[in-house]
């Protein structure tokens, strides 16, 4: 099995993170590589809602990544399940309040299956580039605040 995880601590509320974070339109505000992104069905922000995602593939063309909320507690956890594409993660996003802002974890997981098993560290090494990416979440919502 592939896992990667990263957290950060966001100066900002709980509730503020977590607003930002179910709503899956704002993924390509911090994370690199969505090509397009639009609620497919179920309603935006709750669970079930499923969001049709195309990103960029590693040949360089647009491939769906298509996902669906599976858990929401509004404040603590977010967890998703991808539903297209040829790798299918799960993954969530885990917010714990600290006196400094919101710690937030963002974690992936993803089974390999068949000829994929062989390609397990590139899946890995690609895993933690996108939980990394929490840097950049870290750095849009500090600058939110200060504004």
């Amino acid at each position: 099995m592939a896992f990667a995880e990263h957290e950060v601590l966001i100066p900002r509320d709980a509730m503020d993170v977590y607003t930002f974070l179910i709503d899956g339109t704002n993924l390509p505000q911090w994370r690199t590589g969505i090509r397009s992104i639009s609620l497919a069905s179920g309603a935006a922000r709750t669970k079930g809602a499923v969001y049709r995602q195309t990103v960029l593939g590693r040949s360089g063309r647009p491939v769906p990544a298509d996902f669906e909320i599976t858990e929401a507690r509004p404040g603590a956890e977010i967890r998703f399940q991808v539903t297209a594409g040829q790798t299918r993660p799960s993954g969530g996003y885990y917010l714990s309040t600290e006196p400094e802002g919101t710690r937030v974890r963002f974690a992936l997981e993803y089974q390999p299956k068949g000829l994929l098993g062989l390609m397990k560290t590139g899946i890995q090494r690609a895993m933690k580039a996108e939980v990394a990416q929490l840097e950049r979440l870290r750095d849009l919502l500090a600058i939110r605040s200060a504004a």
